[in-house]
């Protein structure tokens, strides 16, 4: 492998999803030197490029948001010049009544929304190397000295303090030794497309954002496997083969159900540039949350989580799920943190994501201003940075219900 060069920063972050933006974000406003690495063309990961352009809900479901901080400050972003599907009752601040299906999420559109997380990064002053990959890492003893990546340039190697991998697919940290573990994803490809009738919703309405057909799509399974083929394994998601199967798969499986179609009357506008894969592979942090955890509140927590898919449920993100010890300057954001069945779902989506990001840019920060180990930096001085920065680090009793008995069952993925 030849180096045709090399870089050098305080911070170096694989991935340019919510996670990916949101730690080099934060960490470029603690006055780090950030280089942020991404193998696509935009920002936003699963959220822009995946299609999956939904913000999931940010509130406990009886009229209160509990989510904060760079969450929020997203969530304002992904709106703020394109079409948004907030329910009235939220546009004022918190109703403060049990909102039942009515929470508080949002549609968006994908495209501006990486438009907007390019121009916030490139304004804090991060270093975004776009259509680049990482392609291997030197570590040794659970420290990582440099990553090389692979552009138009040719091998690049980048040597950094402190790395966060917002992969996605736990890339870095499989590459550094970092024990991981692997899921299976069930067999969903959603595209965006349009036809005569949605178009002339939109116009109807005075709202662009009904311009999408539903119906476009390969795989159509759900959250829970709902129309996963019986004979067809889970994709894992972690090798190139079975990338390129799944998108040979989903594509032609797509193609053949709208080419007999009136090609007069819809189009296909776009296609996802990434697999819309939910569980790939994450840390085995120090800790793995499950629902078990629901209602429990942790001494290292670093932010209150909601169940995007479950009314009321309350969660705190501990810190410990984010990184592992032994390996003392990598730290996990996004959907790669250690959650376990159903606690990984409650970790991936978008809203968890972000205050993952955001907990990891302040830590790598706080560990190279104070010469700790990412394991061992004071907990309490993190979750103060964080508060400061208006997260909530543990949910107050009072937002959950008082009759527990009254839940509604959890539905449990693979």
């Amino acid at each position: 492998m030849k180096i045709v060069g090399t870089k050098s920063c305080d911070i170096a972050v694989v991935g340019g999803g919510v996670a990916g933006a949101a730690a080099a974000l934060e960490a470029a406003r603690s006055g780090k030197k950030v280089i942020l690495v991404e193998k696509a063309t935009q920002l936003g990961g699963l959220g822009t490029i995946g299609l999956i352009n939904f913000f999931e809900p940010v509130d406990n479901a009886r009229g209160v948001q509990v989510m904060k901080g760079m969450v929020d400050e997203f969530l304002r972003l992904c709106v703020r010049h394109s079409y948004d599907t907030i329910p009235e009752m939220w546009q004022n601040g918190d109703p403060g009544l049990d909102v039942t299906k009515r929470r508080f999420q949002t549609g968006y559109s994908a495209a501006i929304f990486s438009l907007a997380l390019c121009d916030l990064l490139c304004e804090a002053g991060v270093e975004i190397m776009f259509d680049t990959v990482m392609c291997d890492a030197e570590a040794a003893d659970g420290h990582i000295e440099s990553i090389t990546v692979f552009n138009k340039s040719g091998h690049i190697r980048i040597g950094a303090k402190m790395f966060v991998d917002a992969s996605g697919d736990a890339d870095l940290l499989a590459m550094a030794g970092v024990p991981t573990v692997t899921g299976g994803n069930y067999d969903s490809y959603f595209a965006h497309g349009i036809t005569l009738e949605s178009m002339q919703a939109a116009i109807n309405e005075g709202n662009v954002g009904k311009r999408n057909a539903s119906g476009f799509s390969g795989g159509a399974a759900g959250l829970y496997g709902t129309g996963h083929p019986e004979d067809m394994p889970l994709w894992d998601g972690t090798n190139g083969e079975d990338v390129s199967n799944y998108f040979i798969h989903n594509q032609r499986l797509l193609f053949n159900r709208i080419k007999d179609q009136d090609r007069m009357t819809r189009d296909i506008t776009c296609l996802p540039i990434m697999p819309q894969f939910r569980t790939t592979r994450r840390i085995d942090g120090n800790y793995t949350l499950t629902t078990e955890d629901a209602y429990r509140h942790f001494e290292d927590s670093v932010g209150t989580v909601v169940d995007f898919n479950h009314r009321y449920y309350l969660y705190e993100m501990p810190y410990r799920v984010l990184v592992r010890d032994g390996f003392d300057n990598v730290i996990a954001a996004g959907r790669i943190t250690s959650g376990s069945g159903y606690g990984w779902d409650v970790l991936r989506v978008i809203p968890p994501a972000i205050l993952s990001g955001h907990a990891a840019g302040a830590a790598t920060a706080q560990a190279i201003d104070t010469g700790k180990a990412i394991t061992d930096i004071d907990i309490s001085v993190l979750q103060a940075r964080l508060a400061a920065e208006n997260v909530d680090i543990h949910f107050d009793e009072t937002l959950a219900p008082e009759d527990r008995s009254l839940l509604e069952p959890m539905k449990l993925g693979h």
